[in-house]
């Protein structure tokens, strides 16, 4: 399940629907700017933004998208990753997406990910009734380099909370709907920054290396939903990565506020 992007599009950080909110109600009040320094493919729980890159350079090639795209299936794409990884020839090393059944804490994904090299994995925290950031987080060592890459994020969801907050305490005079709206932003982002300062069981994908048996080794354990081989990479760094989460079983589209965060157990899908 994989598509080329033309060289004049790029995937943006996508923002969840609360913060997209905020953006909409911001351009109301006349324009401000909120950034937010993400590592990561952050999506709308998997809302793909492209916008044009005019200085792209041709020479590095297209951008290759891996995992689902929104709207697709998520049985069809599970059954295509099985059936390319059980097709897979030889023992030469390949790249490929992992997705989980669950949200994983860092020390449990040390022995799901045994005997292969990971480069990065995908978190966000699992609010009720809340879309959250998808963050990437860099994890060349397991656990250690995503409890510290948690610490990093939560020190920028802390930072983010109180940018809300300066807003709400600056900004005379704005509708009662854009500052509830601040407020509910604030909240969130404290809530993610506790859960990343305490390690949460947050992730819930990673990006690998290994040889054919390594990624059928990690397929066949109950926290893997799908390795998804990706033997058309040319360069890391112009691939996207859109995993499903664990609570989407249907079609790939964001969690609407109101409607629940279900956090998956493990067990096939």
């Amino acid at each position: 399940m994989k598509r080329l992007l033309q060289l004049d599009q790029w995937l943006l950080p996508p923002v969840g629907d609360v913060l997209a909110r905020v953006f909409r109600g911001a351009q109301r009040l006349r324009a401000f700017t909120i950034v937010v320094g993400v590592l990561a493919v952050t999506a709308t729980l998997l809302a793909v933004h492209r916008t044009d890159r005019p200085g792209s350079d041709p020479s590095l090639g297209d951008v290759l998208r891996v995992g689902v795209a929104e709207g697709a299936s998520i049985p069809a794409y599970l059954q295509a990753g099985r059936d390319e990884l059980a097709a897979l020839p030889g023992d030469e090393p390949v790249y490929a997406l992992v997705s989980f059944t669950a949200y994983l804490a860092p020390e449990r994904l040390t022995p799901v990910l045994a005997d292969v090299s990971v480069s990065s994995v995908f978190a966000r925290v699992p609010l009720p009734d809340a879309q959250t950031e998808l963050v990437r987080l860099g994890a060349y060592k397991l656990p250690d380099d995503v409890v510290a890459a948690m610490d990093e994020t939560a020190g920028r969801k802390t930072e983010e909370a109180a940018h809300y907050r300066d807003l709400l305490a600056r900004v005379d005079g704005i509708p009662e709907e854009n500052r509830q709206l601040y407020l509910a932003g604030a909240i969130v982002a404290d809530q993610e920054a506790t859960a990343y300062r305490e390690h949460c069981s947050c992730v819930y994908a990673a990006v690998v290396y290994a040889s054919p048996a390594a990624l059928r080794a990690v397929g066949a354990r109950p926290e893997t939903r799908v390795v998804d081989p990706i033997t058309e990479m040319q360069r890391l760094d112009r691939t996207v990565f859109l995993p499903p989460l664990p609570e989407q079983t249907t079609v790939a589209e964001p969690v609407s506020e109101g409607a629940g965060t279900v956090v998956a157990s493990p067990g096939p899908s």
